[in-house]
């Protein structure tokens, strides 16, 4: 009885106490909500989802740091270094299996999942993505893969504040705003940039800044700058001594260099589509793995600079120090020959994104934000080198190769990822570069604009806008974007059949509060609609009860939505046709009515649900 009896006792106790944990929680939250005003206790948050995205953007850029470290240390020589053929295959699979056995779930392309998760899921992310996208990205970075820290961290700091605000069970318009601050808190601790940190959240992931919502973004980007440098020093990101200065007469150079950056950035999101679209098609984890694997390992033993972020390679040329991008390369015996340095650093250019594409595809885990800096950085020197190479500038003042690469920085990224302000801030905060404050606005503004003359979506709103599920700054397609059809489909309609006569119409006329009538077949598809305003002249004449069937008076409807329809498209569908009602689809089978008052009542609750002033 003893042995019986103890179980039981154990049970009970634990039970007891999940109980007492609960009612704990429960007077916590509240306490706050009598004692804590919401604006106060969202800014507090902010600063705790500040310091927690800090310190986990400290955290990747150590294991990135460590890892990197150490297999850079296996093989050393300024010839080609054969391990390079090795390394980013190794740290594909790892991630990749450490994606598919432990989190078992899709953290790849972080930045867009968070956007997606503002726009359909009500900002609520999964707690496993507070930390599986460090996990995999510093083992993918570390070995080389090609790509960026930046949007596993975006997507982290995004998870922390999401769960933050779901464990204290804020609405859903504060989990959005929470997001944000989460972001930005990100961005500005892996840079060391809290206004470009700001400026990300209001421009990439296109979140009002209105007086509600502007400190606790500034406050989470504040702390999470601040644990950055509270660990690894006041240094800036890239080191960059401006020891040539801008001449006006320059601005003609510059205005071309936005042009370019605008053409190279087309070319650097078709290329990343591109390649997703071909791995995509692929059906077999395997098939690409050993594709992405083959492809990027290739690239790194050619291209030495594609290897992992390649910041190290940014931070050479903005020091003037060319010569170093040969290093571990099969071309190092050409790394002072003019046409070489050329032609290499064209390559990497074109090749960035092919590498980039390769580690996500292959299953490795990273971002595009760093590619499209160092695209840029090599785009920039590219240009003023070559111009210089051809005697094009003027031979007594050539064009600084040093400050057009910082300038290409901020060009590139300002078309790829369409936030110019972001681009310009970032650019400057994180190289102290401040003193190029209006090449930087004209190059980030030309880009931008040459971009937006070819494609008014970003890389990483492009997937989303194809579906309509992406929210924007304009506030009647961000509503229509929330609202679903499922919360706005009426099923109190009477269906009739084409076979009925006058009289049973009359009889279901009598017991409808409708004035519209589906017409079905014996399996539910749509034939057509009674309109009662088109029968309301034989409705009351016996005579023709028995004779007039259904299927003489029905009218087909002007048109029918598909079910899962976005909002902004049946909206549009209405403006078109001019109709109050239209009939909803599944596949031909019926399902209801979408009517345009009940559109506009959904609209204005969600407008004041998710506003915050």
């Amino acid at each position: 009885m003893t042995t019986t009896a103890e179980p039981e006792i154990t049970t009970a106790a634990a039970s007891s106490n999940e109980k007492e944990s609960k009612g704990w929680y429960l007077r916590l939250i509240l306490w706050r909500e009598k004692h804590i005003p919401e604006k106060t206790f969202v800014v507090m948050l902010a600063i705790v989802i500040g310091i927690a995205s800090g310190l986990a953007a400290v955290l990747l850029k150590f294991l990135i740091s460590t890892i990197s470290t150490v297999i850079n240390s296996v093989g050393v020589t300024t010839q080609a270094n054969y391990y390079y053929l090795l390394f980013p295959i190794v740290g594909i699979l790892l991630s990749g299996l450490y994606v598919r056995y432990v989190v078992r779930d899709n953290i790849s392309h972080g930045v867009t999942r968070v956007l997606y998760a503002i726009a359909q899921k009500k900002s609520r992310l999964k707690t496993h993505n507070m930390y599986a996208s460090l996990v995999a990205s510093s083992i993918t970075i570390g070995c080389g893969g090609s790509v960026g820290a930046e949007g596993p961290i975006v997507f982290t700091g995004a998870a922390i504040g999401s769960n933050l605000g779901q464990a204290f069970r804020l609405s859903p318009h504060l989990l959005m705003m929470l997001v944000g601050c989460g972001a930005a808190a990100g961005i500005a601790g892996i840079f060391k940039a809290p206004i470009a940190g700001v400026l990300f959240t209001v421009e990439v992931l296109m979140l009002d800044l209105t007086a509600g919502s502007v400190m606790p973004l500034i406050m989470a980007s504040v702390a999470g700058a601040t644990v950055s440098y509270v660990f690894t020093g006041y240094n800036v990101e890239f080191f960059f001594s401006q020891s040539e200065p801008f001449y006006t007469s320059r601005i003609p150079y510059v205005i071309v260099l936005g042009v370019m950056c605008g053409f190279v950035s087309l070319y650097f999101n078709k290329t990343i589509g591109l390649m997703e679209d071909v791995f995509g098609r692929m059906q077999g984890r395997w098939q690409r793995f050993m594709l992405g694997s083959v492809v990027l390992s290739v690239l790194i033993f050619l291209f030495p600079p594609l290897f992992g972020e390649g910041y190290g390679a940014i931070n050479n040329l903005l020091n003037g120090d060319v010569a170093s991008i040969f290093d571990n390369s099969l071309f190092y015996s050409f790394r002072n020959n003019t046409m070489s340095t050329i032609l290499f650093v064209g390559g990497l250019c074109l090749f960035k994104s092919f590498a980039t594409s390769a580690t996500n595809g292959g299953g490795g885990v990273g971002g595009t934000f760093a590619p499209s800096l160092y695209v840029g950085c090599m785009a920039g020197f590219f240009f003023a080198y070559t111009l210089n190479a051809v005697g094009f500038a003027s031979p007594s003042v050539p064009l600084s190769i040093k400050n057009f690469a910082l300038l290409g920085m901020a060009g590139v990224m300002a078309g790829v990822m369409q936030a110019p302000l972001m681009a310009i801030f970032l650019t400057a905060e994180m190289t102290g570069g401040y003193s190029l404050f209006l090449p930087l606005l004209i190059v980030a503004a030309i880009s931008y604009g040459t971009c937006r003359v070819f494609t008014p979506y970003s890389i990483y709103t492009k997937r989303l806008a194809k579906r309509g599920e992406l929210l924007t700054h304009q506030k009647d397609q961000s509503v229509l974007t929330l609202l679903k059809m499922d919360s706005v489909i009426e099923t109190d309609f009477i269906p009739v059949h084409p076979d009925m006569c006058l009289k049973q119409m009359v009889d279901v006329i009598s017991k409808s509060k409708r004035n519209l009538f589906p017409v079905t077949d014996n399996d539910n598809n749509l034939l057509g609609v009674v309109l009662l305003d088109d029968i309301r002249n034989i409705m009351f004449r016996p005579d023709l009860y028995r004779r007039m069937k259904v299927e003489r008076f029905m009218s087909m409807p002007p048109a029918k939505v598909e079910l899962g329809t976005p909002m902004e498209k049946v909206m549009k569908t209405f403006d078109d046709t001019k109709a109050w009602n239209l009939p909803v689809v599944d596949k031909g089978k019926y399902v209801g009515f979408v009517s345009k008052s009940k559109i506009f009542n959904s609209y204005r609750q969600v407008l004041k649900h998710y506003s915050y002033d």
